[in-house]
């Protein structure tokens, strides 16, 4: 798309290379240049005369037609109401590209992907959104009530349970059974596949919703969750997940990549786990994505299992851009067999088809 100078100057510097005659300038209004073209300059008083003129002249509807073809450049149509005025079409562009957002954003949820996750915005029902509002308040209200609780136990946990704060922990699980009781109910299966509560491990499942953490949280381990680091400056909740010991990160920073790597195998090593999203991010279609290696090249290195996870439900009930609702169903949680071995590839690999048959045949 050209912008208004630039079709400034081809309007003007056509005639050069077309052998079609120069328009007639005059000197009324100072000369000012807006750009260079093959040393053809253009001012402002020749574009705006040219537009002027050919309103007076023409009957097309109060536009100023340039049907010429030079060097690839297509035909261009500007309104003469808008005339020149950058900043309008600046502004009419952005809202263009806005709408067009919204559209796409739009129909990532309109029945794309599985019927787990993706959810149609024209079948939002208002009591959906009654919910939604009433789990924020809960949520809300159980946080204020407990973290008094963690800042009361926290010096005692980092004297005494430094890494695997087990107290700050159960807090946590009481918050998220508190919030997710009143709205929709959790089962598991595969419990008995659960490592001992002492033997660190890496934990890895798919990633549909925001409540994939309460939901985890209710499991009662004390693994440590990596967030995005803007999260931890969140009243309340940021501080629960410091004290909680969770790992924060700087998305495409690779030197904070680095270091969040180098703290999990630290964990791990003084006997606390890991819980990784491989996805990297929530699914915006309820498919699976692609698994990332990191969690797999820490459980290489450090010796331990991998305790893979599929979550499934918790995208039907609060989708992807839906976090203001709560929709009617269940979740259920497989807990599937630890995975062992040295090659990060290879457990990658398994981890991702093990969640992935599982999706498959629950959906």
């Amino acid at each position: 798309m050209y912008s208004c100078s630039s079709f400034c100057i081809y309007w003007f510097c056509f005639p050069l290379f077309s052998g079609h005659p120069k328009p007639r300038s005059s000197a009324t209004l100072p000369f000012l240049p807006f750009s260079n073209r093959k040393g053809a300059y253009f001012g402002y008083s020749l574009c705006k005369r040219a537009t002027l003129r050919n309103s007076c002249n023409s009957a097309q509807n109060n536009f100023l037609r340039i049907s010429r073809t030079h060097d690839g450049v297509s035909r261009c149509y500007f309104n003469q109401k808008e005339g020149l005025n950058r900043s309008y079409y600046n502004s009419k562009l952005h809202n263009e590209n806005k709408l067009s957002r919204y559209i796409v954003a739009r129909s990532e949820f309109a029945g794309t992907g599985t019927s787990d996750a993706a959810y149609s915005l024209s079948e939002i029902k208002p009591g959906s959104k009654v919910r939604g509002v009433c789990f924020y308040a809960v949520t809300a209200i159980a946080a204020i009530l407990l973290i008094w609780f963690m800042l009361v136990l926290h010096p005692f946990v980092l004297l005494f349970d430094r890494y695997r704060r087990k107290a700050q922990h159960f807090i946590a699980k009481l918050w998220a059974m508190a919030t997710v009781a009143p709205f929709f109910k959790i089962e598991f299966e595969g419990l008995e596949n659960l490592p001992p509560q002492d033997v660190p491990a890496v934990y890895v499942s798919n990633h549909q919703s925001f409540l994939d953490i309460y939901t985890l949280l209710t499991l009662g381990r004390s693994f440590k969750f990596i967030s995005k680091t803007g999260i931890f400056l969140y009243p309340i909740i940021g501080w629960a997940m410091s004290m909680m010991g969770l790992i924060p990160l700087k998305r495409m920073d690779s030197r904070s990549q680095l270091d969040c790597l180098k703290r999990c195998m630290d964990l791990i090593r003084n006997g606390a786990s890991v819980f990784f999203f491989p996805e990297g991010t929530r699914s915006k279609d309820g498919k699976l994505g692609s698994f990332k290696k990191g969690a797999f090249s820490v459980a290489a290195k450090t010796g331990v299992p991998v305790v893979p996870m599929t979550l499934i439900g918790t995208g039907k009930i609060m989708p992807l851009g839906l976090e203001g609702v709560i929709n009617s169903g269940s979740v259920k949680v497989v807990i599937h067999k630890p995975i062992k071995g040295s090659d990060p590839e290879i457990l990658c690999n398994e981890a991702r088809n093990t969640i992935a048959d599982t999706l498959k045949h629950q959906c």
